[in-house]
């Protein structure tokens, strides 16, 4: 995982790279801070491992690696504003609305998200014109109102109202599963995968997908916040709807793990080829940030 984030950071710095301090130059710092600021750079993670498995060039797994993580920091600068989760750390540093200013955390976040869809579209991710505008529509969805744009729109709402295990479940496939599975299928897509191949990759997404949301939810309730790298106790204190509320503590971390195991025993067709696939199952589970 070291050695992908510190490829998709390189990758990342010459797509968005310094500007001088002209008309755009505070534009384009805001960007680079909202990209360039660490993480575990899980979902380019799934991208590059998911296309190795069927042996997709890696030039363009980076690009699309690249352009997913691109629309994902973009979500985080959006949901940190006051209007959404009102948080003023991310990854342990300032969030970008705090270090810069909020209109320029929003054009921020709206450069990145139509960033990620000009990689995606250019002929050096893929010369099949075809699989460029699959590897777009997928990303749409998967980003949009059908996909985590929706599932936090109803995370926003959730706090007004009790939602059930069920409800949650949807909540999150949304809001964190989604992006997650697109991850996964990007891959397969790269590297002309069947069908069933696909459909294993995103089945293995959809239990990783809630595992890591759970996990989430556990370290905003036992987790350091220096080791976070934000806040935490807040999803308890806005009274939003999370598998802790609903299960505790303890029922929530056996669910993380059975849905870990899970995640694992997905990727049997693949063999040991998806043995780096397979313990970042067990990675999102026990994680400490």
């Amino acid at each position: 995982m070291r050695a992908a984030a510190q490829a998709v950071e390189a990758e990342l710095g010459l797509i968005v790279p310094e500007r001088a301090h002209d008309g755009l130059g505070r534009l384009h710092a805001a960007m680079r801070y909202a990209l360039l600021g660490g993480g575990k750079r899980l979902r380019p993670f799934l991208v590059i491992e998911s296309a190795r498995l069927f042996d997709a060039p890696g030039a363009g797994a980076l690009r699309v690696a690249a352009a997913i993580e691109m629309v994902h920091c973009y979500s985080l600068v959006h949901d940190d504003l006051p209007a959404m989760d009102d948080d003023d750390f991310r990854r342990g540093r300032p969030t970008a609305h705090i270090a810069f200013d909020q209109a320029t955390a929003i054009l921020a976040g709206d450069g990145l998200l139509t960033l990620a869809f000009e990689v995606l579209a250019d002929p050096a991710t893929d010369a099949d014109a075809a699989c460029r505008c699959l590897l777009v529509q997928r990303l749409a969805q998967a980003a949009g109102m059908a996909g985590m744009v929706g599932g936090q729109m109803i995370d926003l709402g959730a706090g007004r109202r009790s939602l059930g295990i069920g409800e949650i479940r949807e909540l999150q496939a949304l809001k964190t599963g989604a992006l997650i599975g697109f991850a996964c299928e990007a891959g397969a897509l790269l590297g002309r995968a069947s069908a069933a191949e696909r459909q294993a990759l995103l089945d293995y997404a959809s239990d990783l997908g809630l595992a890591f949301q759970i996990a989430d939810d556990l370290l905003d309730v036992e987790g350091d916040a220096k080791l976070v790298g934000k806040g935490v106790g807040k999803d308890a204190a806005a009274g939003k709807a999370t598998f802790v509320g609903v299960l505790g503590v303890e029922g929530a971390r056996r669910e993380a793990r059975r849905l870990g195991q899970s995640a694992a025993e997905r990727l049997a067709p693949f063999g040991g080829r998806a043995d780096r696939l397979a313990a970042v199952a067990a990675f999102v589970v026990e994680r400490k940030h």
